[in-house]
């Protein structure tokens, strides 16, 4: 089985999970064996969906600023914890392929395998929402038919992303493609290396 064949029912199966309650506050019942590949990946996707619906919610106009400073926190942990599970399931990759020799012509790629499964796992969000425009009832023709193209261009970059994926994996093992992972260090979550936060010791 190719990997983005085990991505896309799990995807799924999250994005279907959250949307039950549809809720930002729903507790995780993730349903895979803790700490394997099945379930960080639905862990991945859980928390994409509920950013996904983070960032809907600041957007209201109507919002009230001292709710919109507490789900800016929510976002920003968000975005730290969405970090922190891609570069686990890099390491599960370095894992799987530490017994790979490299070919002398081997060459590095643009992102490591975990940031480009995180660019699927988003996909597949894009791809649910622009199905439930397409079936919007409430809506005009013209509305469902620019979102049908829309959504018949992200099936198409899904089917791309998914390839390249597989083939970067395959190229990996192969000897290839040589994998490299470096860590974010994002400076503005650290007290010790953001001066607004260190500047208030």
């Amino acid at each position: 089985m190719k990997f983005t064949e085990l991505c896309a029912p799990i995807f799924n199966r999250a994005i279907a999970d959250y949307h039950v309650t549809d809720n930002v506050d729903t507790p995780i019942k993730n349903p895979y064996p803790e700490r394997s590949i099945e379930y960080f990946l639905y862990l991945k996707n859980w928390i994409d969906t509920v950013q996904w619906h983070f960032e809907d919610i600041i957007r209201d106009p109507q919002i009230d600023p001292a709710a919109a400073l507490v789900l800016k926190r929510h976002i920003d942990k968000s975005n730290q914890d969405r970090t922190d599970l891609v570069e686990m399931i890099d390491s599960y990759f370095l894992d799987q392929y530490k017994e790979v020799k490299a070919l002398a012509n081997a060459t590095i790629n643009t992102e490591s395998p975990a940031w480009a499964i995180d660019r699927l796992s988003i996909l597949y969000l894009k791809i649910y929402h622009m199905q439930v425009e397409v079936n919007r009832t409430d809506v005009d023709d013209a509305h469902r038919q620019k979102c049908q193209e829309k959504l018949n261009v992200l099936l198409t970059q899904r089917t791309d992303l998914s390839s390249a994926i597989d083939q970067l994996l395959d190229d990996i093992a192969a000897g290839r493609k040589y994998m490299k992972v470096y860590k974010q260090m994002k400076m503005y979550n650290d007290p010790n290396l953001n001066p607004v936060l260190y500047g208030n010791k």
